[in-house]
């Protein structure tokens, strides 16, 4: 049996959770999707897998609610149900950085697409002329599993100490067109936010993340995989399970 897998998420201002998760759980219930739904007064963020008529049927129940029309997923496909059980949670933030003054639903950073990237990566700068640096807003054992070459990596644990890495690290940004990146853009996203807030002018993130990135361009300028937080544990520029990747520090 082949599984699809999809992740999504969107900065959205949600004022009525309990009655959301109560409705989600409903729309689920009889199916096999498992994966994880985190709800938060910012928005919603998910990570499921399933039949695919099943998964897609959820995502049109999903996207006839105004806050979520047009919700983009990102797919791919494993022969093994990836997930162990299926969650659906209220949370303070949909990606924890413990930083409240940033409110992504209240407008996002700008972005850079898959293809701008490569070609800017391709050529040593942006379409300015200036240097480009791709930063790794994920934890240092991501990373690890792979990332882009020469990217900045501040080996943070958790999202959390995003905030105080930027601030002891600023200074190696200054004057350069930095691009944030992460697995899907959730935090990257929110580390652009905050960046831009602190004055960087030039910021952008991956739209997407790096499982776009593979999907649209490959293994370009990229070593290694991509971590993920289910069964799968890493993924290559096809979306195809590399568990071997995985380095012993990854838990």
């Amino acid at each position: 049996m082949t599984i699809l897998n999809i992740a999504a998420y969107r900065f959205v201002s949600l004022a009525d959770l309990p009655a959301l998760q109560s409705a989600i759980c409903q729309a689920l219930e009889g199916s096999e999707i498992k994966g994880t739904i985190l709800l938060a007064e910012e928005g919603i963020n998910l990570f499921l897998a399933g039949d695919a008529a099943e998964v897609n049927g959820f995502l049109t129940w999903l996207r006839r609610d105004s806050r979520f029309v047009g919700l983009a997923a990102k797919e791919s496909w494993s022969q093994a149900q990836p997930f162990q059980k299926r969650l659906v949670k209220i949370k303070e933030e949909i990606i924890r950085m413990n930083h409240p003054a940033i409110q992504p639903a209240s407008g996002r950073a700008p972005a850079v697409d898959a293809l701008t990237l490569k070609r800017w990566l391709d050529q040593g700068h942006d379409d300015h002329g200036q240097a480009v640096v791709t930063l790794d807003t994920r934890n240092a054992f991501e990373a690890d599993c792979g990332t882009f070459t020469g990217s900045i990596d501040w080996r943070i644990d958790k999202f959390t100490e995003f905030p105080a890495a930027f601030k002891a690290q600023v200074n190696e940004l200054q004057g350069k067109t930095v691009v944030s990146f992460c697995t899907g853009g959730i935090r990257c996203e929110k580390a652009a936010i905050l960046m831009r807030e602190a004055g960087l002018t030039d910021v952008f993130q991956l739209d997407g993340g790096i499982l776009t990135y593979f999907e649209q361009v490959g293994q370009a300028h990229y070593n290694g995989g991509c971590f993920v937080f289910d069964d799968r544990r890493v993924v290559d520029a096809a979306l195809s399970p590399r568990p071997e990747l995985v380095v012993t520090s990854a838990v």
